[in-house]
């Protein structure tokens, strides 16, 4: 790859006295733009859109949420010359995420006509044929459905002269990079490659030296890695206690929309059925369903019909649900950025949120390190409720010892049954709670590492030669 023209690291928060009038896109465009409510761009917008108009490759890192679809879709959409062919490819790792920028380019290309397919596994090969038929000018496709397309040879007036890569590190984590570098042996030598990854990963900079030529390089710094306006809890409760002690904060927090996030799919579908058959109003979402249930599932959640999601890390990657008051760690998350990608479901658009993760004694430390590395501050609450349970069960099992027969007579001297009760009680309370010092105290050994989930390396197949233009 040639030497990478290096774009200074910019704020996402830094207001920008660039509008978008000045960014050279066409009147069409910004009448799109003024009705979906944009007054200015952002960061990554303003400094990706004039480098993607000049035809420049691109490698940008910016983090969910900072605008990067427009900042991609505005010149795709502006360069389009109606020549009844696939003109763009944009690659994006999930269904979700697939027909939420289709929804994006849509919008932004209404005053254009921009038409627009969506590709993706779970839909029929020959309704998307079909559509194929109706020429559109941009193609939003997931790897597996792509490849199957491309090997097969059903992509007909299929031209891209821009390639996206949306969410790079996530299909890395997703096991798509062989599949990435073998579309690439069907594309176009001269296509313009625009690359957007949240983290830059070894393996992910290995595909972009293979698939870039000469690339501006983008980097918007985050300003604050967490919101200020969500709320981050924990509660500590025993391995077993998780669904107990989910079923008592659905019922204690003031909630309009929760999504529980799990760690399996199975477990998706175990807590679901779990609160259903307890009168919750729960709806699941996760990679094994049929396209028609998450669908479905999705809608009853917009909808209210359901105001509880269960899902998977990878299944609810995308989604552009707003409202959501709660969001649940069921177990601490792997890592600190599944954690950061959860929690920014809530306190969107101004509005207060509130994290809530679920830990165990045996996860402390790792809650720790997860405080640490994204410098905010994880309160310590309790769930009064679970704790008096607790000690009901302790009461019921133990049996009066002899010895604390003539202690008791002489407390009773001194004070009243019902007093006397109240003070053995609470000094009970206290012995089981949490010091917030304890946990707020700094580990003693920082030789331990977030488990991450494995990366996938090695193509299966020989890497492609540098491309000519």
């Amino acid at each position: 790859m040639s030497t990478q023209q290096n774009i200074e690291d910019l704020n996402p928060q830094e207001a920008s006295a660039v509008g978008f009038k000045d960014l050279g896109l066409h009147p069409r465009i910004l009448k799109s733009i003024a009705e979906a409510g944009f007054v200015q761009p952002s960061p990554i917008q303003e400094k990706a859109i004039p480098v993607i108009l000049q035809g420049r490759d691109v490698i940008a890192q910016a983090q969910t949420g900072t605008g990067k679809t427009a900042a991609f879709a505005l010149p795709i959409i502006h360069n389009l010359k109606n020549d009844r062919s696939v003109e763009a490819l944009i690659i994006t790792p999930t269904r979700e995420l697939a027909m939420q920028i289709s929804d994006e380019i849509f919008r932004l290309g209404k005053s254009s006509r921009t038409r627009t397919i969506c590709i993706y596994g779970g839909q029929s090969i020959r309704k998307q044929c079909e559509l194929l038929e109706k020429r559109p000018q941009v193609m939003i496709a997931t790897p597996g459905r792509l490849l199957d397309h491309l090997k097969n040879k059903r992509l007909k007036h299929f031209n891209p002269k821009v390639v996206v890569l949306d969410e790079s590190d996530e299909m890395l984590d997703m096991g798509f990079l062989d599949d990435i570098e073998e579309i690439f042996d069907y594309l176009p030598n001269d296509a313009q490659i625009l690359l957007f990854s949240a983290t830059m990963p070894p393996p992910i900079r290995d595909l972009a030296n293979k698939i870039l030529q000469d690339p501006a390089s983008i980097h918007i710094a985050p300003a604050n890695i967490t919101n200020a306006d969500i709320s981050q809890r924990f509660y500590v409760i025993n391995e077993h206690e998780r669904n107990e002690a989910i079923m008592r904060l659905l019922d204690k927090e003031n909630h309009t929309k929760s999504i529980i996030f799990m760690r399996m799919k199975r477990e998706v579908d175990e807590l679901h059925r779990f609160l259903v058959e307890r009168g919750y109003k729960t709806t699941p979402l996760h990679g094994d369903m049929e396209q028609r249930a998450r669908q479905e599932s999705i809608k009853a959640f917009k909808s209210k019909r359901a105001d509880v999601l269960v899902a998977t890390d990878v299944a609810s990657r995308g989604l552009d649900i707003s409202d959501v008051s709660h969001v649940f760690n069921y177990h601490l998350p792997l890592n600190t950025e599944s954690y950061i990608h959860r929690i920014g479901r809530t306190g969107r658009a101004g509005k207060k949120g509130i994290a809530i993760t679920l830990v165990t004694p045996l996860e402390y430390k790792e809650l720790q390190r997860m405080q640490k590395e994204i410098d905010s501050t994880i309160e310590l609450y309790e769930i009064p409720d679970m704790n008096e349970d607790r000690l009901v069960r302790s009461l019921s099992k133990v049996e009066v010892d002899e010895e604390v027969v003539s202690l008791y007579e002489r407390l009773m001297e001194q004070f009243e049954p019902a007093q006397l009760t109240l003070k053995l009680l609470s000094l009970q309370f206290k012995s089981q709670k949490i010091s917030k010092e304890d946990f707020l105290s700094p580990p003693k050994s920082d030789h331990k590492t977030f488990r991450k989930r494995p990366t996938h390396s090695k193509s299966r197949h020989t890497p492609r030669q540098s491309r000519q233009r």
